[in-house]
């Protein structure tokens, strides 16, 4: 059965490594869009000048296509006094490594909403494609890409985001189960009604006309098979690719998810004020009763990030953000080359579509 998707994208296999800012890159996206599937790189930690390069160095380490993805949340509002209210609570555990809390809080790098700078780098460099979390561009922004002949792909964790996508004109829907490591792509935190992927896909099936590609959860062959059957043109996998050489994932963060940490992990927001799956820390047993009082996203990562930091340097690990999917143990210490081989060879032998 011809796939329209994977034609759409420029790809061989129904894989699609997710774009994890912070732990994507170059190399991994590079080996895993020469192996067959789309290699995909985070722009959210760079600035304008920073995400060119990226591309660049990517365009030299493959002639295949590649996604980037950028994030779509709104713009945070300073307020000075909840930030200041958060960094009192976090005092204490500054306190236990020695270390004072900043003084202020940084908004991060902006929006892709509005990012007119951003936009323009996207129009000149062209990846193949570009996709979109936390919720979606302007009109003009999406139009604009799509003129450049860009492939766009938009996160949903719900009906009505999918919804969105579609009358947006994008070309496919990434549906990102519960299960999923990371930020949650959820449009309104306050509006997540956490569906599965098992339950997210069929929703989508019978509800949406474009092209899906599952995530969340996914590890095997096995699995992007049965998301396959359920009426997906492809699978997302973040996890999956995190112990492979080529991410930038730190010893700490290797050596936790081969342990038996990998097998609880949680949804918290406490961490950089949007909902994210990752290992339980500190932040998911001490903090949990302080949601209400958050900063807005990305204020409160700043005041995460210095945290951790600070932790870091003594060798504690107990407030790291080490994002991981609820399938985490079954991450494979591969060469992102050799993985997606193995995952290619697993799919077909379970797969009822003949390519």
């Amino acid at each position: 059965m011809p796939n329209a998707l994977l034609t759409k994208l420029g790809i061989q296999l129904p894989i699609v490594q997710a774009p994890m800012a912070g732990t994507s890159t170059v190399a991994l996206a590079a080996a895993v869009s020469n192996a067959g599937g789309l290699g995909s790189l985070g722009l959210a930690n760079y600035n304008v000048d920073q995400a060119r390069e990226q591309i660049q160095q990517l365009k030299q380490a493959t002639s295949k296509p590649f996604n980037v993805n950028v994030f779509c949340h709104q713009p945070a509002i300073a307020d000075a006094a909840r930030e200041q209210e958060w960094l009192n609570i976090l005092q204490p555990y500054f306190s236990e490594f020695s270390s004072p809390p900043p003084k202020q809080l940084s908004t991060g790098n902006p929006s892709f909403i509005g990012n007119q700078a951003m936009l323009e780098m996207l129009l000149e460099e062209r990846p193949a494609v570009v996709s979109f979390h936390f919720g979606l561009p302007s009109t003009e922004f999406i139009q604009a890409l799509k003129h450049a002949g860009i492939t766009l792909l938009g996160c949903a964790t719900n009906l009505p985001e999918a919804q969105a996508i579609e009358a947006a004109g994008l070309h496919a829907i990434i549906a990102q189960g519960y299960e999923a490591g990371g930020h949650r792509g959820v449009f309104d935190p306050a509006e997540d009604i956490k569906l599965g992927l098992f339950s997210l896909l069929q929703l989508l099936q019978k509800k949406c006309s474009l092209p899906i590609i599952a995530a969340g959860g996914i590890m095997h062959g096995q699995a992007i098979a049965q998301a396959m059957n359920m009426g997906a043109s492809a699978a997302q996998m973040g996890t999956a690719f995190i112990l492979c050489p080529e991410s930038a994932a730190s010893p700490a963060y290797r050596d936790q998810l081969k342990s038996v940490s990998a097998y609880k992990t949680d949804v918290t927001a406490l961490i950089s004020g949007r909902p994210a799956r990752g290992l339980v820390n500190r932040f998911h047993t001490e903090l949990a009763d302080k949601q209400q009082l958050l900063p807005a996203y990305p204020t409160t990562y700043s005041a995460s990030k210095a945290l951790i930091a600070a932790a870091n340097q003594q060798d504690c690990y107990d407030f790291a953000a080490f994002w991981a999917g609820q399938s985490a143990p079954l991450a494979r210490e591969l060469p992102a080359a050799e993985l997606v081989a193995l995952l290619a060879t697993e799919w077909k032998h379970e797969s009822v579509y003949s390519f």
